[in-house]
């Protein structure tokens, strides 16, 4: 099979390239290794998980929220967005075919993809003019290797298993990991009961999502270094000096540290008042996990009955995608910088990868397309 482009990955990134192509009439065809779109969002995210940026930073390309759209949109309805997106812009991602390998052939200018379809079991050669990788950030979980784990007697589970607190109740539960998910997920067990406590190892900016708001708002007019300064003041002014609970504050400013990192400030849900009033523990970091407690840096130990690794996700496409070098870093992100990261040569593109959620998405969606386009009319 011979196309021109090839959407590998039918989450966000996938769906939003696939209909920037689609506006301007390119023809291609985007594989999912799933048996849906979007399959992070639908079966490995929390209940209570709503997006943490207000709608108007989060819409894809094309096409906005519909009218009634709560502010901060919850994780139903936004999968909901992403079936009417793909509805809207007739995507119909073929399921369940998983890549196995794709490499630059350059006798013939075209990128040999192997796909494996799942279902049935046979393999699939297609070559493409334009090769899109879609498979985001988020790939694979990722758990880092503490001595000991393998030992562990409890319940010891990635923050993409983990769905509610219900059933937490009055059970010692260690949260590591303090981004977004990690604080949001410590506040839910907390508020159902749990004896919570969280790994907090490296210094965080706690926000609450209207300041942020605010602040995205306000940087579209201000110099960002003005615009945090007055961020963290506010910040300060309202959650007060978290360093004594533990949570230190980086020296960069929230959006400047986004900006240069891809490390988001934590929008907080409730948790920095439960730190503050006892109710979660916090705990720098972990030496060892013995069979039924966790040895923390200090020397401490105490007993827990489960652990939420809250420790993000991996890329994988270094496993099947040759020939990438000049894009790809080893641990499988954009070898070059933002705004410039999505552009690898021979055809070859990567949506999804710029540590700036789902504006920076929308971003690199319209990039490749304008460029294939170019591409094709030169």
């Amino acid at each position: 099979m011979d196309v021109v482009v090839l959407i590998v990955g039918a989450g966000p990134a996938g769906l939003a390239t696939a209909a920037c192509l689609k506006q301007l009439h390119i023809s291609y065809v985007i594989i999912e290794r799933e048996s849906c779109s979007a399959s992070l969002w639908r079966h490995r995210a929390y209940d209570r998980l709503k997006l943490h940026l207000a709608k108007e930073f989060c819409e894809l390309p094309h096409m906005a929220y519909p009218t009634g759209t709560p502010t901060y949109v919850p994780r139903e309805r936004f999968v909901e967005y992403l079936d009417s997106y793909a509805d809207r812009h007739d995507i119909q991602p073929r399921y369940r075919m998983a890549v196995k390998s794709a490499s630059y052939d350059g006798s013939r200018l075209r990128w040999a993809v192997l796909v494996r379809d799942v279902d049935i079991g046979v393999e699939v050669r297609i070559t493409t003019r334009f090769l899109v990788v879609a498979t985001g950030e988020n790939s694979v979980a990722r758990v880092p290797l503490v001595p000991g784990l393998n030992g562990f007697m409890g319940e010891a589970i990635h923050s993409s298993a983990y769905k509610s607190g219900r059933g937490y109740a009055e059970k010692s539960v260690l949260v590591v990991g303090a981004g977004n998910s990690g604080m949001e997920i410590a506040y839910d067990l907390a508020t159902h009961g749990a004896h919570t406590s969280v790994v907090v190892r490296s210094p965080v900016h706690i926000m609450t999502k209207e300041l942020i708001r605010f602040g995205m708002t306000l940087a579209q007019k201000l110099p960002v270094t003005i615009v945090d300064a007055i961020l963290v003041m506010v910040a300060n002014f309202i959650f007060g000096d978290m360093s004594k609970h533990g949570i230190r504050r980086p020296k960069m400013g929230p959006l400047f540290l986004k900006s240069q990192t891809g490390r988001s400030p934590v929008i907080d849900v409730g948790t920095a008042e439960l730190i503050k009033e006892g109710d979660i523990m916090v705990f720098k970091g972990i030496s060892r996990i013995g069979a039924n407690n966790v040895e923390f840096h200090g020397g401490k130990k105490f007993p827990f009955d489960a652990i939420v690794f809250a420790t993000g996700y991996k890329s994988t496409v270094n496993t099947w995608l040759k020939n990438g070098e000049s894009m790809f870093t080893v641990d499988g992100f954009p070898t070059k910088d933002f705004p410039n990261h999505w552009k690898g040569e021979n055809g070859l593109y990567c949506v999804g990868f710029a540590k700036r959620g789902l504006a920076g998405i929308s971003m690199d969606a319209k990039n490749i397309a304008d460029d294939i386009t170019a591409s094709m009319n030169s």
